[in-house]
């Protein structure tokens, strides 16, 4: 079973756009659209919601997620993971680690973890 994927509002929305071209069995979601997060939602609303919802968050919050996720677990909550895009590589590099990762990952393998593209 492929990764789902929650993209943050704040990421370009080419990311989408482009894995649903490449690979349209991938499930990508992004925060404002329908049955997700509206728009300026809290990044602690949004893990809650990855976590009920089994997506892997894609976002290129550097500063504050690590702190989020912490706290998240902090309560005995879980996440899917979470996966930071990588501003030295370009977009369709990011994009083809995002459509690697969805497709060649295990379920549970990032639970609880951030991962900073390109995946190890």
């Amino acid at each position: 079973m492929a990764l789902k994927y929650l993209r943050d509002e704040n990421v370009n929305p080419i990311y989408p756009n482009q894995i649903r071209l490449r690979e349209p069995d991938i499930i990508i979601k992004v925060v404002g659209e329908s049955e997700t997060p509206p728009k300026s939602t809290l990044d602690p609303i949004i893990l809650c919601w990855c976590e009920e919802n089994n997506f892997v968050l894609v976002t290129n919050n550097r500063s504050s997620m690590p702190g989020h996720l912490a706290d998240h677990i902090a309560v005995n909550r879980h996440i899917p993971g979470i996966f930071i895009l990588n501003p030295n590589l370009s977009i369709g590099e990011n994009i083809e680690e995002l459509i690697i990762g969805a497709l060649a990952s295990e379920e549970d393998e990032y639970q609880d973890r951030i991962v900073y593209l390109p995946l190890p």
